[in-house]
Formats: C-alpha cells, sequence, structure tokens
C-alpha cells in the first residue's frame, strides 16, 4: 500500500511546514546523501493488514523524513503475515520490513538472511482473549478444556505453543479447532473460547465486537512466561554489508517518526485513515491500537536508558531461549549475534 501524493491534512500541517522548513535551512550535505542529485529509492514490506504501529513508516513519508535523508520510499506493501514477510524480505523481494520478532528468530535458523534493527515492541503485544460473559480466563491454568481457535502457522502459532510449553501445559489438555485469519468471529460467535490477539492490532476490535471497553478477558504473553521481544524493523544481512550508510538513514528516519508517533498518536491514527478510501472510518481504531502499544509495550527500563527501539544481547538471548526450549526452533537455536544488529541504533543521533 502506498501512501498516496496529497495535500497535507489539517492535523498534520502545521508539522509538515515545521519539516520542509527544516530541510530548507539545511545544506545538501545534511540530506545524509544517496546518489549524487537524487535519492535511494527503496521499498518496505509489512506483515500484515496496515495497523496503529506501522505508523513509522507512514509518518516518515508524510513529514518528509525519508527525503530528508536522502531516501524516496517508492512502495509500503501491506502482507499476509510475518513468516511470509521475513521470506519476501530476505529472499530481496523488498529492502526493509516490519514483522514478529520471535518469527524472526525461527526465520533465522531456517536461514533467512535477515536481522532486526529496531525494536518496536520492547515486550509482546500477543495474549490469550475470551469474551467475559461467556468464559472467564484470568489466569494461565484457565485455558485448560476451552477450546482454541488456531491458524498453524506464523506469530500466533508460535507464541501460542510457547505459552502453554511455558507454563506446563500440553496442547491435547485444550480443544483446539483449526481456523483460517481473520479469526476474530470464531470468538463472538461462540465456535471457540478462546483465540490469541494482539492487544494492539484485534483487541479494540474485538471489544467493540463483544460489547465495548472491558468485555474480553486478556492474558497478556508477557505476564505468564513469553519473555520476548515483538514487533520491530528489519532489513537484509545483504544491505547491512554492502550499504550500511543507507541503512543508517533509514534507520535514523524511522526513529525520528517513531518518536513523532509516540508522542502524537491522534494525528498518526488520522493520517493511517486515509492512506485509502476503505479505512476513513478508522483512527479511532487506530488510535486505540496505538495507545495500547504506548501504555504496554514501546518503552522499557532500556528504552528509558538508551531511547526508543532499544535492544540488547539479554533480552535477544531470553527470546532465543523461551523459543527454544519451547521446542518452536525446528532448525536450531540461532545465535543473538545473528538475529539482531543494534549498530545503526547505536549511531543513531536525535532531533536533526
Amino acid at each position: 500500500m502506498r501512501l498516496p501524493a496529497r495535500k497535507p491534512t489539517a492535523l498534520f500541517a502545521g508539522a509538515v511546514s515545521v519539516a520542509l522548513l527544516l530541510t530548507a535551512c539545511g545544506s545538501d550535505d545534511d540530506n545524509g546523501g544517496g546518489d549524487a542529485g537524487g535519492l535511494d529509492t527503496v521499498t518496505v514490506q509489512l506483515d500484515y493488514q496496515l495497523r496503529g504501529n506501522h505508523g513509522m513508516f507512514y509518518v516518515a513519508d508524510e513529514l518528509g523524513y525519508f527525503e530528508d535523508e536522502g531516501i524516496d520510499v517508492e512502495d509500503i506493501r501491506t502482507g499476509t503475515g510475518s513468516p511470509d514477510a521475513l521470506r519476501l524480505v530476505g529472499d530481496g523481494g523488498a529492502d526493509f520490513g516490519f514483522a514478529d520478532l520471535p518469527s524472526l528468530v525461527t526465520a533465522r535458523s531456517q536461514n533467512v538472511p535477515v536481522k532486526a534493527l529496531v525494536a518496536v515492541n520492547q515486550s509482546s503485544p500477543l495474549a490469550m482473549c475470551s469474551v467475559r460473559d461467556k468464559v472467564r480466563l484470568q489466569d494461565i491454568d484457565d485455558l485448560r478444556g476451552l477450546t482454541a481457535g488456531i491458524h498453524s502457522a506464523g506469530s500466533t502459532f508460535i507464541f501460542y505453543e510457547t505459552l502453554l510449553a511455558a507454563n506446563g501445559i500440553e496442547r491435547d489438555e485444550l480443544e483446539e479447532a483449526s481456523v483460517t485469519p481473520p479469526y476474530e468471529n470464531y470468538l463472538i460467535q461462540g465456535r471457540v473460547d478462546t483465540v490469541p490477539c494482539y492487544i494492539d492490532a484485534e483487541v479494540p476490535t474485538l471489544e467493540d465486537a463483544a460489547g465495548g471497553e472491558g468485555s474480553l478477558d486478556v492474558l497478556l504473553g508477557s505476564d505468564h512466561g513469553y519473555e520476548v521481544y515483538g514487533s520491530g524493523l528489519f532489513t537484509t544481512d545483504d544491505l547491512i554489508a554492502n550499504d550500511p550508510d543507507l541503512v543508517q538513514r533509514f534507520t535514523d528516519a524511522y526513529l525520528r517518526a517513531f518518536q513523532y508517533v509516540i508522542d502524537h498518536p491522534a494525528e498518526t491514527a488520522t493520517l493511517l485513515s486515509e492512506t485509502s478510501p476503505e479505512l476513513a472510518d478508522s483512527a479511532d481504531l487506530f488510535e486505540r491500537q496505538l495507545q495500547a502499544d504506548i501504555d504496554h509495550t514501546f518503552t522499557s527500563d532500556l528504552t528509558e536508558e538508551q531511547g526508543i527501539g532499544a535492544m540488547d544481547e539479554a533480552m535477544w538471548q531470553s527470546t532465543i531461549d523461551t523459543l527454544a526450549e519451547q521446542g518452536a526452533l525446528r532448525g536450531g537455536p540461532p545465535a543473538a549475534s545473528d538475529v539482531y544488529d543494534a549498530t545503526f541504533l547505536e549511531n543513531h543521533k536525535d532531533g536533526s
């Protein structure tokens, strides 16, 4: 999905003016490069249909942050899941991507040549959800005996398998119903008791369908042994090795936009809702998705010390170990140094 060229919205007009003013005041050398007289053209692959935590790409495009860094984002493509996004970027089908980072570890264990650049979700936004007036889900042991709607692929399945194993629950202690995405209606219609859900994606929609705020029981994985990163920005080993300057400039623009998203969720939500006619009524949904991340996943003790998007070896090793211990890495556990590169975060300079 490419953000169409258009006049900035009223909410963004002031910010765009500021961005243009800053660009006008800087020299050509400040732009960070690309080919002489031109911009480096890149493509971005998202993990799924548009949601709040994709906003950084669109903000950076709309406010000129990519252009400030000598980059033209030719296309931002929506996707069908993290595994596909990781494979597409790893195969050279796009330059940068956004995906579930535990899925990146799994992909890396299968020799997909990708590395994380930014941990957007410092903890996983994945949870098990139920409709409260049908099935109570207050403790991890409440999952036993329930009928779970499961899609046996992708980030939600990795989460489901690992969460159960981390808590000593065998899969045969639940009834499993095979469902295909989007599978939220299975829960609302009472065809299953619980489904994996992202608090920054499906939960607001599910709440609306189930009766409003407080109508769901939400068992957050990060509170029950699923100690892993959530989603993040990634690229290929090849691009890191052969054009680290481009990777740095893209990361700088992305982090600048990330801070804007945290500071201005309503404006970001409005921008996302205007990327296509079918999303015109989605601003409130996007804002609620973003607020869930702001409240629960975007920040951590590490980001307080090192800045948004921060990554460290200890948390990556925890992510790898959690997946490996539960048998989720069928290709064998990769080294932490194979799944992330913090160089570009470390070299990022705030402001600009």
